[in-house]
């Protein structure tokens, strides 16, 4: 693939020989999995960060390298300004979104896991709180708290002064802290809380499921009006635990849930007839699943079939 190319360039489409890629190429793709991850967080969305990359690209193909002092940061700054247009565009299309609009979730490579900062940033459970942000504020949040960029940059990328920037960050991470998850949880913590929450649904353990919700757990399932999932939030033990217990007992032969890696903690993917049929990722505070969220729209599960590299 060469630097003329209309089609943004992928690591996987890595050329030798007549095929090597140029330098705009080169800088591009030493960069692609830090862009993608800066829009995905920005987005919730692969597919739109995806395109968003594509947009960074034909902006960044036509430009001298030669006046470009840090590509990094001058990368960063055009796929910000791309995410934020898209964003507001996304904010307009989840209003008429049928149903409760999730994440878009991500089987992710094992070390996106080890960067304990980068998993949380990426969770289902910090995504839904980037939601509550203003498109501004989720950038100035993202830039600045999960890839570290400096207010200068993240001024310029927002085309706000530093000073409104500094406010902007300020409030962004109040707003955050007061609704993320108590805490860091481990790895170990979400696997031991999945594993316990598998054996209890497949087996129509109604207390054990009781056991490991929190009282006032919440269940989220996104169908996006393709698949059928519960329209809105169900809150409560009691009230998760029964449905839960009744829509699995239903369930054919063919149906299991599996564990894996999305959006860098362990999750479940619900598998019926050799397909995915739904994506499960929880919250944890305390120790006990405060948040249930079901992916069940197709359009959103294509990312689920190879594992995506995230940066930072």
């Amino acid at each position: 693939m060469v630097g003329t190319s209309q089609t943004a360039p992928d690591d996987r489409g890595r050329g030798s020989g007549r095929d090597r890629p140029d330098l705009a190429t080169e800088a591009f793709l030493a960069h692609r999995n830090l862009l993608f991850t800066v829009a995905y967080e920005m987005l919730g969305s692969a597919a739109d960060a995806e395109d968003v990359l594509q947009e960074t690209w034909l902006r960044w193909a036509g430009v001298d390298l030669g006046v470009v002092r840090d590509q990094r940061a001058y990368l960063v700054r055009v796929t910000t300004r791309q995410a934020l247009a898209r964003l507001r565009t996304l904010g307009r299309r989840k209003e008429s979104y049928v149903g409760p609009w999730l994440p878009e979730p991500l089987l992710t490579t094992p070390d996106v896991a080890e960067d304990v900062e980068l998993a949380d940033s990426v969770s289902m459970a910090m995504l839904l709180v980037l939601e509550t942000l203003t498109p501004t504020e989720r950038a100035v949040f993202v830039l600045r708290e999960v890839f570290d960029v400096g207010y200068d940059e993240i001024a310029e990328a927002v085309d706000k002064s530093q000073a409104a920037v500094r406010q902007i960050a300020h409030r962004a991470r109040a707003h955050v802290a007061a609704r993320r998850p108590r805490g860091v949880v481990s790895a170990a913590e979400t696997r031991d809380a999945l594993d316990a929450f598998r054996r209890a649904a497949e087996t129509g353990d109604l207390q054990g499921l009781l056991d490991i919700l929190a009282p006032d757990v919440v269940l989220l399932g996104d169908g996006g009006g393709v698949k059928q999932a519960v329209p809105r939030p169900i809150v409560g033990a009691d009230k998760v635990a029964r449905l839960l217990v009744a829509g699995l007992g239903r369930l054919p032969d063919t149906a299991s849930l599996r564990p894996a890696q999305v959006n860098g903690y362990p999750a479940l993917i619900f598998w019926q007839a050799g397909e995915i049929d739904s994506v499960v990722a929880v919250r944890i505070d305390d120790g006990l699943i405060t948040g249930l969220y079901a992916v069940r729209n197709p359009e959103k599960l294509s990312h689920m079939e190879r594992e995506t590299a995230l940066r930072r």
